[in-house]
């Protein structure tokens, strides 16, 4: 492979972190990649990948826009990798990156910092990937990036709207201790819950309707105005920071720039409906709430805050959840995603898992000392999960030491 790198040119006028030309040129016999360290000057090229390739929530470009402007850390600095068709010059994909400060290093990981679920590119179409035909694109892609100690990609999902996601074919990927979940979701919107869950819920989320109906009218609410969407996060903030506190564990929604970042996307998604807040009111009082990120014909389920104690017996969870999926079906989606995390309400429903992959390699010494302590800890990590005792007991540890705190 052949490549030639151009300098970074340094400007002003743009935000932090940013500058304002494509920083990097390489090509070899099927792809080039040009490296952007700017979100606007890949701007156009960005929207319209998301409006008329294949991506997820996740990577719509206001979010990632919040992300640059509010989360990343010190030293951080986008890296979005423009992949192109070296024969026709037609774009094949984005690739969203940033590289970080860690620890006497640097690591290049997805540009998250902790509120995308999914690590996936935007792909240009539907065309589908190979293993060599990602493996030469993520070529390309590293012949533009900067120097870096060590990789750190994980959530990346084997699939990105039934397209096979090129990262995830990559030979040095590994399956990771993360899955999500999901429900295809058809037909009839008041008869999907019966159709397509297990009638086990079915049943528990009747009952449970039942007893919210016999205390007052019953509603669905959706945000619709700033005001709106003030109020409805602030409940979900208060319900989770109490929840979490109670249970003795951490939530990023403990730091103030993340709550920021969370209300202001969903202000700003009241304009295209990207974003979507929800609660369900029962009489005048909140007692659930759902964050959505709405893509095409997916509905992503981030965040999700209850009031448990607000009604004996009932489960203000399920009850949300079961209504948003007939709501999502009445819009004309097609799948509910119900995000990453191994609760046991997601089965319970009947939802269909996937386990997501991850590529984290060191390049340096540095790196692979820290790539290596990573592996050590996930392993660790995974050999408690397998003992349910050793497991309650590390979790009982942890919740006495949050609570002191």
């Amino acid at each position: 492979m052949t490549g030639q790198a151009v300098g970074i040119a340094e400007v002003t006028g743009l935000p932090d972190r940013q500058v304002s030309h494509p920083v990097g040129v390489a090509a070899n016999d099927a792809y080039t990649a040009r490296l952007h360290t700017s979100l606007e000057t890949v701007r156009p090229l960005w929207l319209r990948l998301q409006a008329d390739g294949v991506c997820t929530g996740h990577q719509h470009y206001a979010w990632a826009e919040g992300i640059v402007g509010q989360l990343m850390p010190d030293g951080a600095e986008p890296l979005i990798v423009e992949v192109n068709d070296a024969a026709t010059g037609e774009p094949r994909m984005l690739v969203p990156l940033m590289r970080r400060p860690a620890f006497g290093h640097r690591v290049i990981e997805w540009l998250s910092c902790g509120v995308c679920d999914y690590s996936a590119p935007l792909l240009a179409d539907a065309r589908p990937w190979t293993a060599q035909s990602a493996q030469t694109a993520w070529a390309a892609v590293r012949s533009v990036l900067p120097p870096a100690d060590r990789f750190h990609i994980t959530g990346i999902p084997r699939q990105i709207s039934g397209v096979a996601n090129p990262l995830a074919l990559l030979a040095a990927t590994r399956d990771s201790k993360y899955t999500s979940f999901g429900i295809a979701i058809d037909g009839d919107p008041d008869t999907v819950l019966k159709r397509l869950c297990r009638p086990s819920f079915v049943k528990e989320f009747n009952k449970d309707w039942r007893r919210l109906e016999r205390l007052g009218d019953v509603e669905l609410v959706e945000a619709g105005t700033p005001a709106e969407v003030e109020r409805i996060f602030g409940e979900l903030v208060r319900m989770r920071l109490s929840r979490f506190r109670e249970l003795g564990r951490f939530d990023l929604l403990a730091q103030e720039r993340v709550v920021n970042f969370y209300r202001n996307a969903a202000v700003q998604g009241l304009s295209d409906g990207s974003v979507r807040l929800f609660g369900l009111r029962v009489g005048e009082a909140l007692i659930a709430v759902q964050y959505l990120l709405a893509h095409q014909d997916t509905v992503h389920a981030l965040l999700i805050a209850i009031d448990q104690g607000a009604v004996p017996n009932v489960s203000p969870g399920l009850a949300i959840m079961g209504r948003l999926m007939g709501w999502a079906r009445a819009q004309g989606f097609d799948y509910f995603d119900l995000s990453v995390g191994n609760q046991g309400y997601k089965g319970n429903m009947g939802a269909t898992s996937s386990v997501l992959v991850e590529l984290c390699q060191g390049f340096t010494m540095r790196g692979g000392v820290a790539s290596a302590g990573i592996e050590f800890r996930d392993r660790i990590e995974a050999f408690v999960r397998s003992n349910p005792r050793l497991l309650n007991a590390v979790q009982g540890l942890t919740r006495g030491l949050r609570r002191l705190r």
